[in-house]
Formats: structure tokens, sequence, C-alpha cells
């Protein structure tokens, strides 16, 4: 749901808060003084946080897979006279960005559409400065090992049945790949700590932040017990 004038306008006055989980960002990773920086929303476009941040006063880039979340940022330009930039590309292929360009990258949680998250951190490091800083949000693996079953949730059981890393493509029996494939849904993948924040490491970040939070709507029983959104603050030195 792209956010109202309102919202733009609050920002523009410099009133403003982005989230990459439940929780506003803290203050102390994204500064309530973004004018003139250069900010990557990478994979999230939807018309919330490129346009805010744009009202806030940055030069933001928004990159997206999907032309209809990118077109609801654009709406949300034209309609409230903001300057954005947005192009549809794949999250894990920036090459339309030229190296060490911008200040910051807000990626919220999307990278479980992807099955290989290293060339995801390889290229954020790329096109960030030196100093700038990458903020990421993910879901915590323990999500992805347990079965999905309505009979267990209504009894209260919780089954491991999953061995990570996750893929429905080789974790899910054929029928049901190809159920959710007939039924147009997105594949999914359940990507371990290692791969979510050692591959950040290796990549040449530093890990400077990190906090869990709650889903905003919550559905597995698990999450009664835990929360089971990370956030990353990341630097490349």
């Amino acid at each position: 749901m792209p956010v109202d004038t309102e919202v733009i306008k609050q920002a523009q006055a410099g009133t403003w808060s982005v989230h990459i989980t439940k929780k506003p960002l803290p203050s102390d990773w994204l500064p309530k003084d973004i004018q003139g920086k250069k900010i990557l929303c990478l994979a999230s476009a939807g018309g919330q946080q490129a346009p805010v941040l744009a009202a806030a006063g940055a030069d933001v880039t928004v990159v997206d897979i999907s032309l209809e979340q990118l077109a609801k940022d654009e709406f949300v330009a034209k309609r409230d006279g903001l300057m954005l930039r947005a192009i549809q590309a794949d999250m894990t292929d920036l090459n339309m960005l030229e190296d060490n360009t911008f200040d910051y990258i807000v990626s919220p949680i999307s990278n479980l559409y992807i099955p290989d998250l290293t060339r995801l951190w390889t290229e954020c490091y790329r096109v960030l400065v030196s100093g700038g800083i990458l903020l990421a949000s993910f879901y915590n693996p323990v999500l992805f090992i347990f079965e999905r079953s309505e009979l267990l949730e209504k009894q209260g059981l919780i089954k491991p049945n999953f061995i990570l890393p996750y893929s429905d493509i080789e974790s899910l029996s054929n029928e049901k790949y190809q159920q959710k494939l007939e039924q147009g849904e997105a594949i999914i993948f359940g990507h371990t700590l290692s791969q979510q924040i050692g591959l950040q490491m290796e990549a040449g970040f530093l890990l400077a932040g990190f906090y869990e939070d709650q889903h905003p709507t919550p559905r597995f029983i698990i999450e009664k017990y835990m929360d089971t959104l990370i956030a990353t603050k990341a630097i490349k030195p």
C-alpha cells in the first residue's frame, strides 16, 4: 500500500521514519538529516520507503524486479512532486549502477526470493562508497524448518521437517512444488545465518548493528515464542 500525501508532507517537514521490520529503524542506523544522501532502495519498491526518503531530501534510486511495485513508487512520486529513479532489475545484478555511488542501501525482507546471496552482498558492497551502510532484514532461518500443516497448527504442534538451507525446489514434494507453480506463487529460499550474515562479512562488510523483531502479521506457532525477523547494519570500510 503506497503512503498517502500526508506522510509525504510530514517527511518534507522533517518528521519521518522507514521500516525494514515492524519497528522503525534505530536513529543511529539512518540519521534524520539525509539531505542529499544517495540511497539505494534495493528490492523494496511499493510506494513506501523510497518516496518517504525522497521527500526527506535524499537522492533515491529504487531497484526492484517487479514493474507493478515500481509503478507504486512512480505513482507517489508523480502525485507529490518527488524526484526518484526507478529501475527494473534483479537485486543480484546491479551492473547499471556505478561503483562507489551510494551512502546507504535499504534492503527490507526480500532475499528469500533468490537462491544465492553471494552476488547480492558483493554487489551491495561494490555500489556503496567507503563508509557506506547496508541496512538489511530477513527471516530467522528457523522459520523454514517446520512442516506447514493446517492440521498441526490446529493441534498446536510444530514438526521440524526441512533441512537448511531451505528451497521450495528441493525441499517440497514434486506435487506441492508444481501446485505452487500452477497457483503463480513465488518460489522461496530459506538461507542460513552464515549466508545472511557471514557472507556479508566475506564480501568485506563490518557488522555494526543487529536486532530481532516480531513479524507484523504472525502466521506460525513458532512466532508466539520468538521473534522471527532479523535486521543488520553493516558498514563498508
